[in-house]
């Protein structure tokens, strides 16, 4: 995750509004404690396109489509018992796209599903049989 966080458009107006104003950029940066290239590449933004909005598209590409993370949630509910690794390792088999297990179990709770394992435990079932073998045997 990166360290920065992304300017709301309330804030970005409010820079645009002091830079038409008239306020220095240094101030600005000052004012809302931000480095000077943020507010030098809004203004420039906000000169050539006149918005102050995103760009689309900004950001890391993701490492899986829609069609690939569908696919890891149908082979995830086929194989309830699958790992995150194991899912990975299933979906560069059947489609040569390497993914680490992070990114498997991101994906998985996007759909709301998780890569865990199972607790280990005794069933239920056992427990009381050996209960009443225990007790039969202190009887007699």
């Amino acid at each position: 995750m990166s360290n920065h966080q992304h300017l709301d458009d309330g804030m970005r107006w409010r820079i645009v509004g002091r830079l038409e104003a008239g306020q220095s950029q240094v101030q600005i940066c000052r004012e809302f404690n931000l480095t000077p290239s943020v507010v030098c590449n809004l203004w420039k933004q906000f000169q050539d396109t006149g918005s102050i909005e995103r760009k689309p598209g900004q950001g890391r590409p993701r490492a899986t489509t829609a069609t690939e993370d569908r696919y890891l949630s149908i082979i995830a509910r086929r194989n309830r018992g699958a790992t995150a690794s194991q899912l990975s390792r299933d979906l560069y088999a059947s489609t040569g796209i390497r993914v680490s297990r992070v990114t498997v179990s991101k994906r998985l709770r996007e759909t709301g599903l998780f890569a865990r394992r199972p607790a280990v435990c005794v069933p239920l079932k056992i427990l009381t049989n050996s209960l009443e073998i225990l007790i039969r045997s202190l009887i007699n």
